[in-house]
C-alpha cells in the first residue's frame, strides 16, 4: 500500500462525498449528534476543492481519507471561551474522515500527522481544531497526538471542544 496525502481534485469529489456519508453514519451509530444535519455535503466538498483547501489520502489512486486544511482562517476561533496556546499563524483542520474500508489502520492519525507536516513545511507551528462534545474517537486521537484542550468555540450554532497543538514543544 502506497499512501499519499495531496490536494483534492474535482474528480475526487464523489469519492470524498461517499467517505463523508460513511463517517456521518458512523457518528450516528455512535450516538453522536455531530454531522447529523446534512453537513458536510457535496457542496461543501466542492467548495473546499475550489478554494484548494480539500486534501485527500489515497491508496494508489483510490481516495481513502479526507480533510479540509486551512491556514489562518476560522472566524469561530476568534471567540474562544478559554485561551489558545498561541496567537501566531496556525493551520486549521476540518472534516477529517476515513473510508469505512480502511478503519482500524490508524489512518486518521496518519492524516493529522500529514497536516502537521504541511504546517511545518509552511513555517507554521500551531494546529487548531475543534470537535463535537460527543465525538469520543476524535478526542481520543487529539489526546494520543498531544493536542491540548483550550476551551470552547461555537461553530455552526453549537459549542465545540477546541484543541491546539504547538509543533516542536513535545
Amino acid at each position: 500500500m502506497e499512501y499519499r496525502f495531496r490536494k483534492a481534485q474535482k474528480e475526487d469529489a464523489q469519492q470524498i462525498r461517499d467517505i463523508l456519508r460513511q463517517a456521518i453514519e458512523r457518528r450516528k451509530q455512535d450516538g453522536s449528534r455531530q454531522w447529523q444535519d446534512g453537513y458536510p455535503n457535496l457542496e461543501v466538498v466542492e467548495n473546499d476543492i475550489e478554494k484548494e483547501v480539500g486534501h485527500v489520502l489515497t491508496d494508489d489512486e483510490v481516495v481513502i481519507g479526507y480533510s479540509a486544511v486551512l491556514i489562518n482562517y476560522e472566524p469561530a476561533y476568534n471567540d474562544i471561551e478559554g485561551k489558545w496556546l498561541t496567537n501566531e499563524d496556525f493551520v486549521v483542520m476540518h472534516r477529517v474522515a476515513v473510508s469505512q474500508n480502511y478503519l482500524g489502520k490508524g489512518l486518521a492519525i496518519y492524516i493529522l500527522r500529514q497536516i502537521e507536516e504541511l504546517a511545518l513545511t509552511s513555517g507554521i507551528k500551531s494546529i487548531k481544531a475543534d470537535t463535537n462534545f460527543d465525538n469520543a474517537a476524535m478526542m481520543n486521537i487529539f489526546e494520543k497526538l498531544e493536542y491540548s484542550y483550550c476551551g470552547e468555540v461555537h461553530f455552526r450554532g453549537s459549542a465545540r471542544k477546541a484543541y491546539e497543538k504547538v509543533l516542536g514543544w513535545q
